[in-house]
């Protein structure tokens, strides 16, 4: 299995932007899961971020806060988390990650959470509310299973942290684009494209922008500010508009594809503009 550093070395030598999509997992149901992972993956998304759901999940927003609540009503738990991430790795090839809060994970045990995670062919973990400070011993045991802990910064984020997260990060560094909780917006403040500007200028990692992707405009302006973007609320909005399973899966699989076209013009573009 590749490792999440790798992929993502290969998709940037081609000026590739990157889409992530965020799923809750258990939502809707917990039959929901599997088949709206594997519609994101066939709509384009470069990989995907399963979420554990939490009964305090301090960084979402409303709709990721619904979703949460619905899926722990629905029975959903980390173990179930981790058995549907190791069907959707026995059958597709984009990479999955884990995104979560780190009580679950610390009560799990990260011994035990790194080594199953590693069967399910987990390649990495988000964990909002895990300072870098307190985390090099766990992203070491990460490291040295294959997977990567991804590191959140913000506009408030100072230089010195930046730096600090810099050292740990082995893939990417996401990038919240605004100081607030998860949520789709229309628009984005000036000091949004101050913080990525000055992001880019410390990092040599990639760098994803996630917190308020509501669709394609939104995505190809954070877009040529950065390496990609992650979108969450606006996927599970369109998921909830529907009636079915085959409509969820069809809407989940068109709005990646919407978005992850976009971002292959965004490239495209910006090569042209190289020439």
């Amino acid at each position: 299995m590749q490792n999440l550093q790798s992929y993502l070395k290969n998709k940037r030598t081609r000026n590739e932007k990157l889409l992530s999509v965020y799923l809750t997992s258990g939502f809707p149901d917990l039959q929901a899961t599997l088949p709206l992972l594997h519609a994101i993956a066939d709509g384009g998304a470069d990989f995907i971020e399963l979420g554990v759901p939490f009964s305090d999940p301090l960084a979402d927003g409303t709709t990721i806060q619904a979703a949460s609540q619905q899926a722990i009503s629905a029975g959903a738990t980390l173990g179930f988390s981790l058995d549907i991430a190791k069907q959707f790795s026995q059958k597709s090839d984009t990479p999955i990650l884990l995104m979560g809060y780190a009580n679950p994970f610390m009560h799990f045990g990260w011994d035990r959470l790194i080594l199953h995670a590693k069967e399910a062919g987990v390649r990495g973990y988000i964990i909002p509310d895990l300072p870098p400070e307190e985390s090099e011993d766990i992203a070491k045991q990460m490291q040295e299973a294959g997977q990567s802990l991804i590191f959140l910064a913000s506009p408030n984020t100072s230089a010195e942290r930046i730096a600090l997260i810099e050292d740990l990060t082995t893939s990417f560094i996401y990038a919240v684009s605004v100081t607030g909780t998860t949520g789709a917006r229309e628009a984005f403040p000036a000091e949004t494209i101050a913080f990525l500007q000055r992001l880019r200028q410390q990092t040599k990692h990639p760098v994803l922008v996630g917190f308020g992707i509501s669709g394609p405009q939104a995505a190809q302006k954070m877009a040529a500010l950065s390496d990609g973007v992650i979108v969450g609320s606006a996927m599970l909005n369109r998921i909830s508009a529907c009636n079915d399973m085959p409509s969820a899966c069809q809407a989940a699989r068109d709005f990646a594809h919407e978005i992850k076209s976009n971002l292959l013009n965004n490239s495209e573009d910006e090569r042209d503009g190289n020439r």
